[in-house]
C-alpha cells in the first residue's frame, strides 16, 4: 500500500528516472503503476527496487504508519510540557523525510509551530501559519480546530487577547479533544480582568491536567484559579494558598512556575499594602527570570512601585532599575513595558504634573486599545485624585464619568 509512495519519494530523491530505476528489473510503465498503486506487484520486485535504492522497505513502510501515532504522542509531551522529551521528538522528526509524503503532513507542520511557541519562538511560528493558513479549507476538521489552538497561543504571547478569545471560542471541542485550550482561554480572560469565566475555564482545563496526571500545568490552572477569587482586602487563606504553591514548585522542581507563584503573592501583598513583604517577594520572582523577559519587566516593575510605596531610602537605586527596564523594553519594542517605565521615572523624581500629563495622553489610551482592563481602571483613579488635588474639576468630572460607565 505505502511501498509505491516510498518508492517514488527515493527516486525523486536521488534524482533517478523510472528507467533507471527499473533497468534490468522491470519496466518504465510497471514502475509508474508500482508508484502510483495502480497494479499488483511481487516482493521479489520491491526487493529489487528497495535494494537498487539502499533502502529497508520493512523499516520504512514500519515508520512510515507511525508516523500519526507519533505525532499525537509529541502532542502530548508538548501539552505536558515535557522539554527534553519535546526537543528529542523534534529532532527525530527533523530526520524523518518520509513526513513530506505522509497524509499528516500538516498536522506535523502545525505541531512544529506549536512546539516554537512552546520555546517562545514567535515568528518561526508564525511562518508556518501562514502557510498553513493558505489551505485552511482543505484541513481535516481535527488540524482546522489545532490551527485554532495554535493561533490563540500565538496571540496570547503577542498580547491579543480579544483575538484570542474570539479564535478559542470558534473551536469545536467533539472534534479537537485537547481542553488544554480551556487555559489558554482562562489566561486570556484573565488578563482582561473576566474573573468570572477566566476561573471557569481554568477549573475545566485543572479538571483536564488533572486526569493526565501533569502535575506542573496542574500548578498552572489552579495559580490562575487562586488569582480570580482575590477580595477587596487583603485574604490570609489565598496567601496561604500561594506559599502551597512555592512549595509545590520546589517539590516539582519548576522555578518558571515558582517565578509566577512568587510574583502572584507579592502582588496580592502589595494589594493589601504590605509593600516591605511586596518588594521582597517581587525580588525573589526576579532572580528566577531572564532579564530580558516580560515575566522579568513585570515584575520588577511591582517591585519599583511597591519598594517606592514602601518610601525605600535609596530612590537612585529604583531610578536606575527603571531606567534600565525602559533601556530593555524599548529594545526589544514591549510598548506596555515603555509606558510603564516612563511613568515610573515620572513618579520617582517627583515630576507629578509630567506623569500625569503622560498618563493621560499616552499611557491609558495604549491601556484601554489593548484592554489592559486593569492598568485602566488604575490609571482612571489616579488621574481623578490628581484632578481633584489640582482643583480640576472639569476635568475630574470627565474622569468620574468614565468610572461610572465602567
Amino acid at each position: 500500500m505505502y511501498e509505491g509512495k516510498i518508492i517514488k519519494f527515493y527516486r525523486e530523491k536521488y534524482k533517478l528516472t523510472q528507467e533507471q530505476l527499473g533497468k534490468n528489473i522491470c519496466s518504465v510503465t510497471h514502475i509508474s503503476k508500482i508508484e502510483c498503486a495502480q497494479t499488483k506487484y511481487a516482493p521479489e520486485i520491491i526487493n529489487l527496487l528497495s535494494k537498487r535504492l539502499g533502502i529497508d522497505m520493512e523499516l520504512e513502510v514500519a515508520n512510515f504508519m507511525n508516523i500519526k501515532q507519533r505525532l499525537l504522542h509529541w502532542h502530548d509531551v508538548i501539552i505536558m510540557q515535557l522539554f527534553e522529551e519535546m526537543d528529542q521528538i523534534y529532532y527525530e522528526f527533523e530526520m524523518e523525510e518520509l513526513i513530506q509524503i505522509s497524509e499528516y503532513n500538516d498536522m506535523y507542520q502545525l505541531l512544529r509551530a506549536k512546539y516554537f511557541l512552546a520555546h517562545s519562538k514567535c515568528n518561526e511560528a508564525f511562518k508556518i501559519i501562514k502557510k498553513i493558513q493558505k489551505k485552511e479549507d482543505k484541513l481535516a476538521p481535527y488540524e482546522r480546530n489545532l490551527l485554532k489552538h495554535i493561533l490563540g497561543i500565538y496571540y496570547l504571547a503577542k498580547q491579543e487577547y480579544g483575538k484570542v478569545i474570539q479564535i478559542l471560542k470558534s473551536i469545536d471541542n467533539t472534534v479537537y479533544k485537547n481542553p488544554e485550550f480551556y487555559y489558554h482561554l482562562a489566561t486570556a480572560y484573565h488578563t482582561l480582568t473576566a474573573p468570572v469565566l477566566a476561573y471557569y475555564y481554568a477549573e475545566k482545563s485543572h479538571q483536564f491536567f488533572k486526569q493526565i496526571n501533569n502535575y506542573l500545568r496542574v500548578i498552572d490552572a489552579e495559580m490562575l484559579m487562586i488569582i480570580q477569587v482575590q477580595g477587596d482586602t487583603l485574604d490570609e487563606e489565598i496567601i496561604n494558598r500561594f506559599k502551597n504553591l512555592i512549595r509545590s514548585c520546589e517539590l516539582c522542581n519548576a522555578p518558571d512556575r515558582k517565578a509566577k507563584a512568587l510574583h502572584n503573592l507579592a502582588y496580592e501583598l502589595y494589594r493589601g499594602k504590605k509593600y516591605k513583604e511586596a518588594s521582597k517577594y517581587y525580588k525573589d520572582s526576579m532572580i528566577l527570570k531572564d532579564p530580558e523577559s516580560l515575566p522579568y519587566l513585570l515584575s520588577l516593575e511591582g517591585y519599583i512601585r511597591s519598594s517606592f510605596e514602601d518610601g525605600y531610602s535609596n530612590i537612585e537605586e529604583l531610578i536606575h532599575g527603571a531606567e534600565t527596564g525602559l533601556f530593555t523594553a524599548k529594545k526589544n519594542n514591549y510598548i506596555l513595558y515603555i509606558h510603564l517605565f516612563k511613568l515610573l521615572l515620572y513618579l520617582l523624581k517627583s515630576k507629578e504634573k509630567e506623569y500625569h500629563n503622560y498618563l493621560n495622553n499616552k499611557a491609558m489610551p495604549m491601556f484601554i486599545k489593548n484592554g489592559f482592563t486593569f492598568l485602566v481602571e488604575r490609571s482612571k483613579k489616579e488621574l481623578f485624585n490628581y484632578y481633584k488635588k489640582m482643583n480640576l474639576n472639569e476635568q475630574a468630572m470627565e474622569i468620574a464619568q468614565l468610572i461610572v460607565n465602567a
